[in-house]
């Protein structure tokens, strides 16, 4: 299964991610995390995407389009993936259909979390307040719903025509959530 994970920030992605992934056998790619990885490590890479999330914005696509194509070249990827937080510009897509048609396969689906926004600001602020998230300030959520809004929800549309998207309620509990989500996928062909 190559599949995609969309929907806005604290959507509720990575949580669902991580299951999805173990459902279906294959690695969950979380541009995230990686980033945040480097970042902690003060790698150059992490400098570089600091301060572009320190902002709300998005990491150029150059250095992510390389993170991407270097992570799904890996061995556990080869018999699928699930990427969370990529692709989230129109230059992305493209690049993404031509790694994955690179390697003589399509992707399968792309689910989409549907939520409401109001509701993801309280959970993204809880989060940071847990977490200890410095980029999560109210001001930096809201700017990051803008900038979804703006370059990533037309994604959404874009695989729509392409009959790959599977839309599931991601408000509720985990489970209730994660149940909705395998009722979906499961019915999708794997190439």
């Amino acid at each position: 299964m190559r599949l995609l994970i969309m929907g806005p920030p604290g959507a509720g992605k990575g949580t669902q991610a991580t299951a999805v992934a173990e459902h279906f056998g294959v690695p969950a790619i979380s541009t995230g995390d990686i980033f945040r990885a480097n970042v902690a490590q003060g790698t150059p890479l992490g400098v570089e995407a600091k301060r572009y999330m320190d902002a709300g914005e998005y990491v150029p696509d150059a250095v992510t389009n390389n993170m991407v194509r270097n992570r799904i070249a890996e061995a556990d990827a080869q018999d699928g993936f699930l990427l969370d937080g990529y692709p989230r510009t129109v230059a992305q897509v493209e690049e993404l259909d031509a790694m994955i048609a690179a390697t003589g396969h399509r992707l399968d689906a792309v689910l989409c979390l549907t939520v409401d926004q109001e509701a993801v600001v309280e959970r993204l602020l809880r989060r940071a307040e847990i977490e200890g998230r410095a980029d999560d300030t109210e001001d930096v959520i809201r700017r990051r719903l803008e900038v979804y809004a703006e370059e990533t929800e037309p994604l959404i549309a874009v695989y729509a025509t392409r009959g790959l998207v599977v839309e599931v309620d991601g408000m509720g509990e985990i489970d209730e959530v994660q149940q909705r989500i395998f009722a979906a996928l499961d019915s999708v062909p794997q190439s």
